[in-house]
């Protein structure tokens, strides 16, 4: 497993060099020598006098083509273009949705066997937050899983140029995005991987990999030290499966010592079962996806290696499997938390929380500056929020503020939902101090609301990804979200910290001379 990680690592670190940024507009694209000449066309256009300029406009005009997001034509070995293949594609206003819409339908293009070399020229004024769209999505469509395809075809696309009117002016937005792809890289290749080429020992030696790069340092933890530190409801969750459980201890080292971190907690649930409450047969193998909170947490490790800012940042990742056994946690048992909290077990399928709340309670020896937990926790977020955004709980409104716009800004959504006390009232038991859960309305709202109790008065967040993590059907897979949410934000943490302190009047004594005499 550790040479599947290195050859891994090694092979994101080569894809962040695939995305080079240049100025060009489309004069400059048509003797541009590559295998594919994407041009992205907004409304609005306005053609110039070059071949392509030519192409476009006609082409519109007698509407064959149009700029709303998905429409493109295709041109091959047109004359006067050094390009082999050229596309038009249109993306509408141009926004995070609509470059999301147009490239998601040229996938196959960037994955097609023998291309080398691609330019995506963007035919006008594209702002900062576009261009990163642009490399996120394209990143997106060139992901081929292979680790147990042995066979399968992986992307050939090697060298990928961006070109827009001017490199400079979106060169950070760039630097985040390219770096921001090899973090999700990461996490849809743990979250794709099947349980038993992911299991918790494999997690261990992924983060002991990271901890290679500038920065990052780690520490795992075994179930003989889990068991000092009396984390009893962890403990529980892991008794039914022959696989050790794993707990992982990511560090982060931006900012001086003494700055709080932020927390980042990535449930790691290799594979659920449900234990002996155990689920229906139907799609039980998307079960493998329960540790996308995990891989969300090795992929932000992941980018800040290559960020480097100014921030410090603690991932804590408990991973274990839930499986039916004879010495597994049962309906009715009581188990006692790391926080002296006991703990009835209603449901042995409500086992993340278990796990998550043990790591919460973990997470307060770092003092920290905030608190994220990231976790495939509940069906009900499913319900209320599908496919498009995740979940998010507060107990802090600038957290929550700070998480929504930095969803915002990477196209990673995510929608707060309420923390109200009196959701709470169902996790009420005569047996234990709380339980598991709660009935089935508002699930996510009382599993949120159960993890609060394990947090105390440091600014936390929950995110529920289930619905986010991965995708069925036929685009079955892992997604890697949300790790651009996650990465923004720490970055808009890091630039929040770096204005307060150059904020802060001057600690010189200034010396006062004397008044003149009357």
């Amino acid at each position: 497993s550790g040479w599947m990680n290195r050859i891994t690592l090694g092979r994101l670190k080569r894809a962040i060099m695939n995305f080079d940024l240049k100025t060009l507009d489309l004069a400059g694209a048509v003797t541009e020598k590559c295998d594919l000449l994407v041009v992205l066309v907004p409304d609005g256009f306005k053609p110039g006098g070059d071949v392509l300029s030519s192409i476009a406009a006609q082409a519109l005009k007698a509407k064959d083509f149009e700029t709303k997001p998905g429409k493109s034509l295709q041109l091959y070995q047109a004359p006067g273009i050094s390009a082999r293949r050229v596309v038009l594609a249109g993306v509408g206003k141009a926004d995070a949705r609509s470059i999301r819409q147009a490239i998601s339908g040229l996938g196959a293009l960037f994955r097609q066997v023998g291309l080398k070399r691609a330019v995506l020229c963007l035919a006008g004024e594209f702002s900062a937050q576009a261009v990163g769209a642009v490399v996120q999505n394209v990143a997106h469509a060139c992901y081929v899983y292979t680790a147990t395809k042995p066979k399968a075809e992986a992307c050939t696309l090697g060298r990928i140029v961006v070109g827009v009117a001017d490199a400079d002016a979106v060169a950070d937005a760039f630097g985040h995005s390219t770096a921001v792809v090899t973090g999700v890289a990461l996490a849809r290749e743990w979250g794709n991987r099947p349980a038993n080429h992911a299991t918790p020992s494999h997690l261990a030696e992924a983060a002991k990999a990271l901890a290679r790069l500038p920065g990052i340092r780690c520490k795992v933890l075994g179930p003989a030290e889990v068991s000092r530190l009396g984390m009893g409801a962890f403990l529980a969750v892991a008794k039914g499966s022959e696989e050790p459980l794993r707990f992982i201890e990511l560090r982060y080292s931006g900012a001086a010592a003494a700055e709080a971190p932020v927390v980042l907690v990535g449930k790691g649930i290799t594979f659920d079962t449900g234990g002996i409450s155990i689920k229906p047969a139907p799609e039980m193998d998307e079960m493998k996806f329960d540790m996308c909170g995990a891989a969300s947490v090795l992929g932000v490790f992941r980018a800040l290696a290559e960020l480097q800012p100014a921030i410090n940042v603690v991932g804590l990742i408990p991973a274990c499997e839930n499986m039916p056994d004879g010495r597994s946690i049962k309906p009715g048992d009581v188990v006692t938390s790391m926080s002296g909290q006991t703990i009835e077990i209603l449901n042995t399928d409500a086992e993340g929380r278990l796990v998550l709340c043990d790591a919460l309670t973990y997470a307060a020896r770092f003092k920290p500056a905030a608190v994220v937990d990231i976790a495939t926790l509940t069906g009900a977020c499913v319900i209320a929020l599908g496919g498009v955004r995740s979940g998010m709980f507060a107990s802090d409104d600038a957290l929550a503020a700070a998480l929504l716009a930095a969803g915002d800004v990477s196209d990673d959504l995510c929608w707060r939902m309420p923390l109200d006390e009196d959701y709470a009232e169902g996790l009420k038991t005569h047996f234990a101090d709380v339980g598991n859960v709660a009935g089935r309305p508002a699930g996510a709202v009382t599993a949120a609301k159960f993890l609060q109790r394990f947090v105390g008065d440091t600014p936390w967040a929950h995110l529920d990804i289930a619905g986010t993590a991965w995708k069925g059907g036929a685009s079955k897979g892992a997604t890697g979200r949300p790790v651009g949410l996650l990465v923004h934000y720490l970055l808009a943490a890091a630039d929040n910290a770096r204005d307060a302190v150059a904020s802060k009047p001057s600690r010189r004594r200034i010396r006062k001379t004397a008044a003149p005499a009357a």
